[in-house]
């Protein structure tokens, strides 16, 4: 495999990775990252003032392991509201661009979004919420909706992100999981010249009180005790930052495991860190570097976004229409986007369309690929819109905070692949009998800043630790991932080892699919694979089916199954292919045997 991209002396000596290299006497790049895993105080605490993070009230130690690592506190003894790193540049510096369907750039200053979020911050307050009680956010990535999320955390009320995707069933059960008091939603979506309604689903699934944000629709009734944004919002824009401890909870986001209910994940005020972090080293953000990255607060990459661009005193960059024309390539031209994140399947769609070849995106450093395993055709075609800018393939998990595996501009580019575990933390691969190997399955070595030490209504130990193999002695978490280790020291996705899977950059469980493919009458049992094309890139959805009797053609069959995956668990994920067969392999124990099924396919 031949690199695609060499860094230059310039962006290798520019690059924050490199500054932070000299600091520390280094040269060669995988000894800093060995040192940066091995000596996770010091490596952290120069992340921090890196991050120029502020605290109300300093730590007395960065990293206390002292109850074991699976327990490891960090930042000990410090007050602080991480919201409060997120306004570090200058007052008229550029934190936020937009641009709604067709309309014109909006520039949002610093001064002005502190303000913004400082008068949502007191008309949360005013509502009558608790220090404690929890808010929700259901909604596009927009102005208000990044508003709402640090208003909500800088009060002290912890934030519910759900993905304006969902059904309203899946809706439903995050909110039972989670209980907010207050919900923040908007009328309607804009989706390529649809209008797809948002506050009807919604009401589908029993929220509590609701504000609504208007896009545009007139005369939406609301229920008793809902109303819109604009009546909700005060005009005090002076707030007193809430301080908490580095353990408290900021935000629940969700991730499916093997398990029909989703996991329910606190982040505290450190697990930013580490997506600053990420952003910092990793992708190598500046001070006014403009980020953009399709996403929505209901998906990690959402709050990433956010914390990641402006701890590092970026500019955020929101297209709310969808990134698949041309609309969004002018987006990213007129903004001037210096690092575009995307998921491999839009540059797939880019690929075949040409559709983005004819806007100018010279002012891309580099683009960031994840959420599904990418195909190095479309890598290196992704690469070629910058006009040869490297991209950052980057995987990690919503209870990491960010990543464990990614790449590094001090690195040659090879599309597809990861050339550094992320600094500051380790992982190792072992084999199907618990050894170490070339190729296996990722478990991390804790504590690393930004993993999540608690789950709601689930056992953190059950689900991370308990039965896991240890390495040389030290606790290992479990994450599902498979990957290869290649002969040149980086390294290839190889899909999940569970039954968790990936579609449209969404983590999904195998159980979540199924038990809604059963309610067609035509089943009788059946089991649902991620299946991973030959020549690599976004996994593909396959259901196999144990049928009862049926008229009904395959064609059919397969119609009903995409129907009812849209309308009960999320229109983004597709049902491929329907496979018939007479019994589903399963181990002794009554298992069902995913990976024969993936031979199969």
């Amino acid at each position: 495999m031949n690199p695609s991209w060499y860094p230059g002396d310039d962006v290798v000596e520019n690059s924050n990775i490199y500054q932070m290299m000299l600091r520390n006497g280094f040269v060669d790049y995988n000894k800093f990252w060995k040192w940066s895993a091995t000596e996770k105080a010091i490596f952290w605490e120069q992340t921090i003032e890196n991050l120029h993070i502020k605290f109300h009230k300093k730590y007395t130690s960065v990293l206390d392991s002292s109850e074991g690592p699976e327990h490891a506190r960090w930042l000990k003894g410090a007050q602080l509201n991480i919201v409060d790193s997120c306004f570090q540049n200058d007052d008229d510096a550029i934190s936020l661009i937009y641009q709604a369907e067709n309309g014109s750039l909006v520039k949002v200053s610093q001064q002005s979004l502190e303000k913004y979020v400082n008068k949502i911050a007191n008309s949360i307050t005013a509502s009558g919420l608790k220090p404690g009680d929890s808010i929700a956010i259901d909604m596009p990535m927009t102005l208000e909706a990044v508003g709402i999320y640090l208003a909500g955390i800088k009060a002290g009320f912890p934030v519910v992100t759900i993905a304006d995707s969902f059904s309203a069933n899946e809706i439903e059960v995050r909110l039972n999981i989670t209980k907010p008091k207050l919900l923040f939603t908007q009328d309607v979506l804009m989706r390529a010249g649809k209008t797809l309604p948002l506050y009807e689903k919604i009401l589908q699934a029993k929220p509590p009180v609701t504000i609504v944000v208007q896009s545009g629709q007139k005369g939406l009734p609301l229920r008793k005790n809902d109303s819109f944004f604009h009546d909700f919002l005060l005009d005090n824009d002076k707030f007193e930052t809430c301080f908490q401890d580095p353990e408290t909870t900021i935000t629940v986001l969700f991730s499916s495991g093997t398990t029909g209910e989703p996991k329910a994940i606190p982040w505290t005020h450190s697990t930013p860190i580490k997506s600053a972090s990420d952003g910092y080293y990793h992708h190598n953000i500046k001070k006014d570097d403009v980020v953009c990255w399709p996403t929505n607060l209901g998906w990690m990459m959402g709050p990433w976004l956010i914390f990641a661009t402006l701890i590092n005193k970026g500019t955020i960059a929101l297209n709310y229409g969808a990134p698949m024309g041309k609309e969004f390539g002018a987006f990213v031209e007129h903004a001037k986007v210096n690092m575009l994140g995307v998921v491999p399947s839009i540059v797939r769609h880019w690929k075949n369309t040409k559709v983005m070849e004819k806007y100018d995106w010279q002012s891309i450093k580099c683009f960031s690929s994840t959420g599904e395993a990418s195909n190095p055709d479309e890598m290196n075609y992704l690469m070629s819109l910058g006009k040869n800018k490297p991209v950052i393939e980057y995987c990690g998990g919503t209870e990491i905070g960010g990543g464990y595996i990614t790449s590094t501009v001090l690195q040659p580019n090879i599309a597809s692949t990861f050339s550094s575990q992320a600094l500051g933390g380790e992982f190792i691969l072992l084999d199907e009998n618990e050894q170490v190997s070339k190729q296996g399955e990722m478990y991390l070595i804790p504590p690393i800043m930004g993993l999540s030490n608690s789950l709601l209504k689930r056992d953190h130990h059950e689900v991370y630790y308990k039965d896991n193999p240890t390495y040389k002695g030290m606790s290992l978490r479990k994450h599902g991932d498979e990957l290869l280790k290649l002969p040149n020291g980086y390294y290839k996705a190889q899909g999940r080892a569970d039954d968790a899977m990936n579609l449209g950059g969404i983590k999904v469980s195998s159980i979540q699919i199924e038990e809604v493919i059963k309610q067609l009458e035509f089943v009788k049992e059946c089991a649902a694979i991620a299946f991973s094309p030959p020549q690599g890139g976004p996994s593909q959805l396959v259901v196999f089916t144990v049928n009862n009797s049926s008229s009904l053609s395959l064609e059919e069959r397969l119609s009903q199954a995409k129907i009812i995956i849209r309308e009960k668990l999320n229109p983004l994920f597709k049902v491929e292919k329907l496979i018939d067969i007479d019994a589903l392999p399963r181990t002794a124990s009554g298992k069902v045997m995913r990976r024969s099924l993936r031979t199969r396919s």
